[in-house]
This record gives C-alpha cells, sequence and structure tokens, in this order.
C-alpha cells in the first residue's frame, strides 16, 4: 500500500515556503559539502512534499534519484529497536531482563573502576547489564570512534559489529570479554548496545535478525529496498559515501558497506534503504505502531518507548556529553531507541516536547512528532554526520513551512 500523496495546502504547509528547502539542499550541493541531499515530509498521514538534488555518484555525474539506495548506519537502531519490542508485546522477554540470560558470557563481564588509566583496572558489576541499559545507552559499552579508552580495544577486536566481524554471535562474546567503561545505568553513552539487543532479538526468536527483520518487519511494510545486503541487481543503485575533507573536496570513503559477503548483521548500524521505504517506517512509528491494516506495536508500546527513559526525568546533557553531532542535548531525553524533546527552548531546536528522532554516521536523519502529524526524512551520503549543521537548519525550514 503507497503512502498517500497530497498537496503541500491539503496538509497544512505553505508551498512557497518548502521552496526554502530546496534552496537550503543546493547550497549544500553547490557549496561541495554534501553529494546530494533529499527530504521527505509527511504530514496528517499523507506524503505532503518530496525533494532532491545533486549525484549519488559525484565522479560518475549520476542523479540521485528516489530509488537511490542510503546507507542508514544508525538508523537502524529504531529499527532493531522495534524488533525487540513486538518480542516483549508477546511476553517472550522484559525490559530488565540481564543481557546474560541471553548471551551467559555478559555475567562475569568487568568494569573499569572510575578513573582508570588502563585496562586492568576493574571491578565486578554492581549489578547486571539489563536489556534496559543496552536500548537507553546506558549499558557501558562504547564505540571504536568514540576516543575513551577502551578505543583502541574495540578496533583491534573488531568489535564495533561491522558488517565482516565475524558473526553476531561471536562479536558478542569478544564483547563480554571486554571490560565495561562505567557500572550500568550510571551514564549515557553512546555504543555497540543495539547490536547487542539485535543479537537479543536472534536468540529469542530463533531467526537470523535480516530474517526477523524481514518476515516482521520490512515485508509488512513493504519495505522492498531496504536490506543487509544490497542484491547484485540493485548495485547500480547504491552510490560511493564521501567523507569531509578540511582542506576542501569530498574523498570517496571506501565502506565496503552492503557489498559482497556479510556475515554479521548490525542491528546498530548495517542497514540500506531508500527515503520512500524508511518514511513508511517513521510513519509507522508516527501513527503509533501502525500503517494501514499493518500493525506491528501497539500505541501503548510506541507511547513507552518514546518517554524519556533517563534515571530521574534528566536530560542526556546531565547524564551524558554536552551534543551529539552538531545538536544540543539540553532539553533532550532518551528512550527506548530515539532521542526524545522534552524542551524545545533548552534544546534550541524547532521542535515539539514529545518528538522523536535519530540520525546515521553518513548524515542522514528522521524525526516523528507526534502533535504535528509530522514524520521527516532526510538523505545524504557524508562522513562524519557532525560536519555540518543540517538537522537543526532542517528542523527550521520544516516548522516554518507549518501554516494551519
Amino acid at each position: 500500500m503507497p503512502l498517500q500523496t497530497s498537496s503541500p495546502a491539503q496538509c497544512g504547509l505553505d508551498a512557497a515556503r518548502l521552496t526554502r528547502i530546496d534552496d537550503w539542499m543546493q547550497r549544500y550541493v553547490d557549496g561541495g559539502r554534501f553529494p546530494f541531499a533529499a527530504t521527505l515530509i509527511a504530514r496528517k498521514g499523507r506524503v505532503a512534499w518530496e525533494g532532491h538534488t545533486g549525484y549519488s555518484d559525484v565522479e560518475a555525474k549520476t542523479a540521485y534519484t528516489p530509488d537511490t539506495l542510503a546507507r542508514m548506519y544508525s538508523m537502524t537502531k529504531p529499527v532493531t529497536s522495534t524488533a525487540f519490542m513486538m518480542l516483549y508485546e508477546q511476553g517472550l522477554v522484559h525490559l530488565d531482563d540481564p543481557v546474560s540470560m541471553f548471551i551467559p558470557e555478559f555475567a562475569d563481564t568487568k568494569v573499569l573502576v572510575s578513573g582508570a588509566e588502563s585496562l586492568d583496572q576493574t571491578e565486578p558489576l554492581h549489578a547486571p547489564m539489563t536489556v534496559h541499559n543496552l536500548l537507553t545507552h546506558t549499558s557501558g559499552l562504547t564505540y571504536g570512534f568514540n576516543q575513551d579508552l577502551l578505543s583502541e580495544t574495540y578496533g583491534a577486536n573488531r568489535l564495533d559489529f561491522g558488517q565482516r566481524a565475524g558473526g553476531l554471535a561471536e562479536t558478542a562474546v569478544r564483547l563480554a570479554e571486554t571490560p565495561l567503561l562505567f557500572q550500568p545505568g550510571s551514564r549515557w553513552h553512546y555504543s555497540v548496545a543495539t547490536d547487542v539487543v539485535g543479537r537479543i532479538v536472534e536468540v529469542v526468536s530463533g531467526k537470523t535478525l535480516d530474517r526477523f527483520f524481514a518476515d516482521n518487519i520490512l515485508e509488512p511494510l513493504e519495505m522492498h529496498d531496504t536490506s543487509f545486503v544490497v542484491p547484485s541487481s540493485k548495485m547500480g543503485r547504491l552510490g560511493p559515501c564521501y567523507a569531509y575533507d578540511p582542506e576542501g573536496g569530498m574523498p570517496v570513503f571506501p565502506t565496503g558497506f552492503g557489498e559482497g559477503e556479510v556475515d554479521t548483521m548490525s542491528g546498530g548500524g548495517g542497514l540500506i534503504s531508500t527515503g520512500r521505504d524508511y518514511l513508511r517506517f517513521a510513519e509507522m512509528l508516527r501513527r503509533g505502531g501502525a500503517l494501514g491494516d499493518v500493525r506491528l506495536l501497539s500505541r501503548h508500546t510506541l507511547s513507552l518507548m518514546t518517554s524519556n527513559h533517563l534515571p530521574g526525568g534528566v536530560d542526556l546533557a546531565t547524564l551524558g556529553p554536552s551534543a551529539w553531532c552538531e545538536t544540543s542535548f539540553s532539553g533532550v531525553g532518551f528512550g527506548l531507541g530515539f532521542a526524545i524533546s522534552l524542551n524545545p527552548a533548552q534544546s534550541m531546536l524547532s521542535a515539539s516536547a514529545g518528538d522523536f528522532s535519530w540520525g546515521g554516521m553518513a548524515s542522514t536523519y528522521f524525526w516523528c512528532d507526534p502533535k504535528e502529524e509530522l514524520s521527516v526524512v532526510f538523505l545524504t551520503q557524508l562522513l562524519p554526520s557532525s560536519t555540518w549543521p543540517s538537522r537543526k537548519e532542517l528542523r527550521a525550514l520544516v516548522y516554518q513551512a507549518i501554516v494551519d
């Protein structure tokens, strides 16, 4: 079932003001800051606007088209969180379940002592790491790119769940043998935690993560261009990924992402998709767990996922870094897989209290605003996502076009 399309005016948007998004995207492409830029907006349940410019392959001058495939990276995380919560709704798992119930090696994981200067300065877990810790990024895990005491170890031992890391099960075991950065629940720290959730989905469902996604999320939502591996018949639709060069230009970043053999289905960052496919997923979330006649989750479960789960109801800036990518974490909470707007004035972002969002390493981004009946997806392919202030700029451009 395709999403219904309507004019901007029918959806309460000003068509003339929406052209500012076209101008904004064109400036980024003409300035050599993005290879392409694509924005999709749904409002009141209908696709109200879609615009794009630039090249999926800059050197070959291959124009971006709506069926261009893009590496979603961390925009995979909300899909994995949804998969877990589907099992939660069946009574098969609980948020307070210890991770060691599913991956026994985590029962003996050590934790770096506060202020540790070497990896042998550890202490036992004060309490078991839970699935809730994983979903809220309060687990004590990290990423190899985070530049902390464990970063080098993560890189050397392939603990970032890259597509050729050796398999989800094997990587999770190696991860459990590595100390945690802090005691679970004490801090917010972005990490491979959602990859561990993906492994738990496999253990509980008895299916590989790609098969669970296909059977329970992607096929029901008719997301036919979303997968962990791009089939040979579609490879022509996947362009390069680019990197920021402070001296100018956009060199190709050699990812190999989604190409050839993939042995590790990264629930934290492995999906390739299109803007139109991901908009279907976003609209399912925005509508409370259903798209048309297909219901994946109940509205109560979505309410739980999009509530602030940080201890004491604090914001991310209180429990973790003051900012991520180019946006402030003041006035922003975290749910089960999403950042949650708590206080737009405090965050200084165009937003509604209760809207939820996340982005990917290649500067992709999405958010859903239930109050405004709004879903927005933005695609490009530039690493890292902190290069330009595109996310907060796009928010301002979208909200200024709402006129009803």
